[in-house]
């Protein structure tokens, strides 16, 4: 779609990125958020019950994307080590393609009442145990050693790519595939038996 024709969701939430980027969400009004929209008030509240939920949706909208990949590709039945490479590569590129809603939300999450939180971690959970079983199945399977728990290794590797708006620039020199790639390179040389 167009960028005119987006539906008002989208367009909200596009607004709302862009200036919780900009200025921070504590410093972002409704009102700016409706008028760089193009919205009213009203169909900002029809959407979104608070700017807290603008958040939450920030967060959502990436996560959803994100599982459904996850889901996909452990769908596949793949071997752990192609998993574990697929997933990798897929979780940076969805990163450096939401890169301002990522930095968003990792900045700001602290500003998400208990209730919130609590999706929030809820959702991140499940993701972080999917692919946790991709990495144990290797383990059992031999095709990765054990000497580092499976839980420590998606520790470790979520937290490079939950790393990435800090210093990940899209007209850097590496793509997101590439970065991928590199990143999974390393985390399966860690994993060798």
């Amino acid at each position: 779609m167009a960028r005119g024709t987006r539906a008002t969701p989208e367009r909200i939430v596009g607004a709302a990125v862009r200036l919780f980027a900009a200025k921070g969400f504590d410093a972002t009004t409704v009102q700016e958020v409706v008028e760089a929209a193009s919205v009213t008030k009203g169909a900002l509240y029809h959407y979104f019950g608070s700017k807290d939920d603008l958040l939450l949706e920030i967060y959502r909208s990436l996560i959803g994307r994100q599982m459904a990949e996850l889901d996909a590709i452990v769908a596949r039945g793949l071997d752990a080590g192609a998993a574990v490479r697929r997933i990798l590569v897929s979780l940076v590129e969805t990163t450096a393609e939401s890169v301002d809603e990522t930095a968003v939300f990792v900045r700001e999450m602290h500003r998400l009442d208990a209730e919130r939180m609590a999706e929030f971690r809820a959702e991140r959970r499940r993701y972080h145990e999917t692919f946790r079983e991709v990495v144990e199945r290797g383990q059992r399977d031999g095709v990765f050693g054990d000497r580092v728990p499976a839980d420590t290794v998606v520790l470790i590797a979520l937290g490079v790519v939950n790393q990435l708006p800090t210093w990940y620039r899209p007209d850097g020199p590496k793509s997101p595939a590439g970065l991928g790639t590199e990143i999974a390179d390393f985390v399966l040389a860690g994993l060798r038996p």
